[in-house]
């Protein structure tokens, strides 16, 4: 990286160069006539339901919507999530105070250290775990711990391996079931642990649930906010945008401890004024929506395309796990090969894009992440490429 003096010494700890360099091996696959098959950034590649559309487009021709929003979101908006997640947990939530409005979760995780810790501070987060994490932890100079997850321990972290000079440095701790990048689920036995492990150390636990509404096989992920007392000491992060292919508009919330989310919003109301009014309207809708049974669950579209990918790919000699949940495979790379080579030359050989397991912590190396954001044509095609190609790589 080149360094001038316009640049923050702190960017270098961000950890995304191999996102970007990821495209731009894309774009350098494409230049030379490569159709790609992108499987690299989990984007959903469907648009939201109509009636979520059109709600969006009413919205915006509405002349009252553009003032500025509020941190906090729309009375609306937070009573509509508050109703949903009683419908879908059955967890009651005030909307006055258990509820925030974010531009979609990536941007609530990545103010954790600003709003919750003081430099020097420490926090654990999980390894593998999502990079924004991280990332959050160097623009506010808080010392990131890596949480181990073991596929020995069902990519559970072991609580009680972590030392007591490390939780009494530690102000919270991140968990994210359904993983990204690992595919790995918790069920409410392991978040009632948790809860109480955060209650007896005294830290926040911060839960990422982004992908509850993805899983597959009869499995529903829970809430962390179903465990008794898991308010007083639990922020639960949610986001529409996978759930209802939102992902552009920009649409999250937290939820859970009235201290922790009054943090947030604290900090928000000085850095940000809240997300777009006519997308709560959207927002709302697509909540509303589920509610009324009246949309086609992202899950079963999800679980059909990991069928043609998992069976595509082991049929070409490439064993990689069945994910119980999310938009992704977290696929061992082949003996010899390190994770960012694989990748590289996947891409090149089979032109199918897919992230380096190490983007995602020191302990994903040996895998690589492919999102399932393609059609079931393009991803049995992918397979086919790839089954093509195996066979003569060589690291």
């Amino acid at each position: 990286m080149e360094h001038t003096k316009w640049r923050a010494d702190r960017l270098d700890r961000l950890g995304s160069a191999i996102f970007a360099e990821v495209a731009a091996w894309k774009e350098k696959a494409r230049n030379g006539g490569t159709d790609v098959i992108a499987l690299d950034i989990g984007s959903p590649d469907r648009p939201p339901a109509l009636p979520v559309r059109e709600a969006l487009a009413a919205a915006a021709m509405r002349e009252d919507l553009y003032r500025y929003p509020g941190t906090e979101g729309t009375k609306r908006f937070r009573e509509t999530v508050a109703r949903w997640y009683g419908y879908r947990f059955g967890v009651e939530l005030d909307p006055e105070r258990e509820v925030l409005s974010l531009m979609g979760t990536q941007d609530g995780l990545g103010h954790l250290a600003l709003a919750f810790a003081n430099p020097g501070d420490a926090a654990l987060l999980p390894d593998p775990g999502y990079p924004v994490y991280g990332a959050g932890l160097a623009v506010g100079g808080v010392e990131a711990i890596p949480l181990p997850l073991t596929e020995e321990n069902g990519f559970l972290p072991d609580f009680d391996a972590i030392p007591d000079a490390v939780w009494a440095r530690v102000k919270f701790m991140i968990l994210n079931y359904p993983s990204n990048p690992l595919s790995a689920v918790a069920d409410l036995a392991f978040l009632e642990r948790a809860v109480r492990e955060a209650r007896r150390r005294g830290v926040l636990l911060v839960y990422d649930n982004a992908y509850s509404e993805m899983a597959f096989d009869g499995f529903r992920p829970p809430s962390v906010l179903q465990v008794p007392g898991a308010k007083e000491t639990a922020v639960e992060f949610h986001s529409l945008s996978k759930t209802y292919n939102l992902a552009g508009a920009r649409l999250g919330f937290a939820v859970g401890s009235r201290e922790a989310l009054a943090s947030l919003r604290a900090l928000k109301d000085n850095i940000d004024f809240g997300v777009f009014l006519a997308v709560q309207e959207a927002g709302i809708k697509a909540l509303e929506l589920d509610m009324a049974g009246a949309l086609e669950p992202v899950a079963e579209v999800y679980r059909k395309r990991r069928d043609v990918l998992v069976a595509g790919l082991r049929q070409a000699g490439w064993h990689v796990p069945v994910p119980k949940a999310t938009m992704f495979l977290w696929a061992p790379v082949p003996e010899g090969w390190t994770s960012r080579a694989f990748s590289q030359a996947m891409l090149e050989g089979a032109g199918v894009a897919s992230v380096p397991g190490s983007a995602f912590g020191d302990r994903g190396e040996g895998h690589v992440r492919l999102a399932i954001v393609e059609s079931e044509a393009r991803l049995q095609e992918a397979a086919e490429r790839i089954a093509a190609w195996l066979p003569q790589s060589r690291p």
